[in-house]
């Protein structure tokens, strides 16, 4: 279903409105999960979805801005990314049209649409980046925070190898669905888990069902400047103070694993496991690995105290000058 959350209109799909004949499904602890770069919330495979409802959690999963069935972007410029590039590795200021903070501030909008005060998030690359700006901005709605195959941004961790970028960057041959398939497949077979590969019929209808869903590959574009402009974000996950979880591939070929270990070290208190043969998705072995860790940390989590916003005390005129 479509909501109007932060003034855009965002597609939800919220599993207490799948399920209404389950009496408390409004009053379970909220999951909310945030996708990576370019992917719609169908790309939560069902399997880890459904997990989480029979652990005892209401789900929200949310196509981000410029994606999916949410409100698309065209109206702003579509990046020149080489240019991006270059201006990044020179370190000179990457300008964006939007920013991954204002795509936090799109699931921070979803939450309090929906009226829930307090929500456990999780993200999956890119995702983990929004999930990573909710907890440093909305402290007082994380119960807790988990970060998946994602990174701190910060300057100097290694990047994808450069076949693996040409792949990230490239377009389909037309416009037509089954060159769009042909280019993500070649793309998830270049970023996927080498020990735990998906069988390319199986990836093939899964993809088709998302280009049929949506394709929008300027709004990847727009939210792949997006992170490329994020260069605070390293500095500030120290703010954050909820339960966290960090959860990588060791054998990730897009964001290596370097990049786990350096956002688990940024974060105080947080926890690190790291999985062999993994790579940047998610087939049913690492899925299964990722619920074992995930599930006891979501319930471990304590409620939050109630946030309560307090007025600003009354200023004293004696402490100020009047200036004429």
């Amino acid at each position: 279903m479509k909501i109007r959350a932060n003034n855009i209109d965002i597609e939800i799909e919220d599993t207490a409105e799948i399920n209404p004949q389950d009496g408390d499904a409004y009053t379970r602890p909220v999951v909310l999960l945030i996708m990576g770069l370019g992917m719609q919330l169908v790309a939560w495979p069902a399997q880890f979805v459904q997990a989480l409802v029979d652990a005892g959690f209401r789900v929200i999963r949310m196509d981000n801005r410029d994606v999916g069935l949410s409100q698309h972007f065209d109206h702003l410029y579509t990046p020149n990314l080489l240019w991006a590039g270059i201006k990044y590795k020179l370190g000179l200021p990457v300008r964006a049209p939007y920013s991954v903070t204002d795509m936090a501030a799109d699931a921070i909008g979803v939450l309090d649409v929906l009226a829930i005060g307090q929500a456990h998030v999780v993200g999956v690359s890119m995702g983990g980046m929004i999930a990573q700006r909710v907890a440093i901005a909305a402290p007082q709605k994380v119960l807790s925070l988990t970060s998946i195959m994602s990174s701190s941004g910060a300057k100097g961790l290694p990047q994808a190898d450069p076949a693996v970028m040409r792949a990230l960057i490239s377009r389909p041959a037309n416009n037509t669905p089954e060159a769009a398939v042909d280019h993500y497949v070649k793309l998830f077979k270049a970023i996927g888990s080498p020990s735990y590969p998906t069988p390319e019929d199986e990836m093939r209808e899964h993809i088709l069902q998302g280009v049929q869903r949506s394709f929008h590959p300027e709004g990847t574009l727009r939210q792949m400047l997006a992170i490329v402009s994020d260069i605070t974000r390293a500095e500030q996950l120290s703010r954050i103070t909820c339960p966290t979880l960090v959860l990588h591939g060791k054998a990730d070929p897009l964001v290596p694993y370097v990049h786990g270990e350096d956002t688990a070290q940024r974060i105080g208190g947080s926890r690190l496991l790291g999985m062999e043969g993994m790579g940047h998705d998610l087939p049913s072995e690492p899925v299964a690995w990722i619920l074992d860790a995930l599930i006891p940390h979501l319930q471990a989590a304590e409620p939050l105290p109630p946030y309560i916003a307090t007025a600003p005390a009354p200023l004293d005129p004696s402490a100020y000058q009047v200036l004429v």
